[in-house]
């Protein structure tokens, strides 16, 4: 990101399936802390239409870790209705600063080693991790990148697995169970917003497994967002 912008530089706008509330609210701030020379803009993606600035070039960045082929659609059909013309971003991910907040995330309950390099001769708290999503087995598939990007941080198993579909996250211990991993860990690739906070307690604990929490409003996250709207403006 460029550190200054012109006063017409595109707005960022960012559009949150779950609403201009709570943690999307979180994510925004730390934008807009983080990267003083861009304007945000926060909408739920049901406002989109309405929201983006008139006469005024405006990037849309999604708030969701993998390409939602439904939201992305409800978010082309918001921006045609418009006419605005803006441009939309990619999904966040996959990408490794993901994959470094979900590390972090799982760190923070015990159930990884926080400092991969220093401690890497000290025995991981788990034997596998499993990445757990939410959009059934589209979803499950498009994780499959950040689920490889956290293996190679944890150097341990990591499976990926749906929260409200099959494969779901008991398929996926059973998987690892039979391969010889006893100790899990579930990791939700979600930022909070995907499915209701009891969720991924409830999976975990079916399966006798630890559970991080969600990515929530990681500055990391704020970092992808800028990062897509630069990469647009650099196009």
């Amino acid at each position: 990101m460029p550190t200054s912008l012109p006063s017409d530089a595109p707005v960022l706008v960012l559009a949150s399936p779950g609403g201009a509330t709570g943690v999307a609210e979180e994510i925004a701030a730390v934008v807009r802390v983080d990267n003083p020379q861009i304007e945000v803009l926060l909408t739920g993606v049901d406002d989109l239409a309405d929201s983006l600035p008139s006469g005024r070039e405006a990037v849309v960045v999604p708030l969701l870790t993998w390409d939602d082929p439904v939201v992305l659609a409800e978010i082309g059909k918001a921006v045609a209705a418009s006419g605005s013309g803006a441009v939309v971003t990619e999904a966040l991910g996959p990408h490794p600063l993901l994959a470094e907040v979900l590390h972090i995330r799982l760190a923070e309950r015990g159930l990884a080693r926080a400092d991969r390099v220093r401690l890497l001769n000290v025995s991981s708290p788990v034997d596998a991790v499993i990445l757990a999503t939410a959009g059934g087995e589209r979803a499950v598939h498009a994780v499959q990148a950040t689920a490889v990007l956290l293996a190679s941080r944890l150097t341990l198993p990591v499976v990926a697995a749906s929260l409200d579909s099959e494969p779901g996250v008991a398929m996926a211990a059973e998987r690892l169970r039979a391969a010889g991993a006893e100790r899990l860990a579930v990791s939700p690739c979600l930022i909070g917003y995907e499915a209701p906070a009891d969720v991924v307690e409830q999976a975990a604990a079916s399966i006798n497994a630890g559970h991080a929490e969600p990515l929530g409003s990681h500055s990391a996250l704020a970092e992808l967002v800028a990062r897509a709207y630069g990469s647009q403006l650099a196009s």
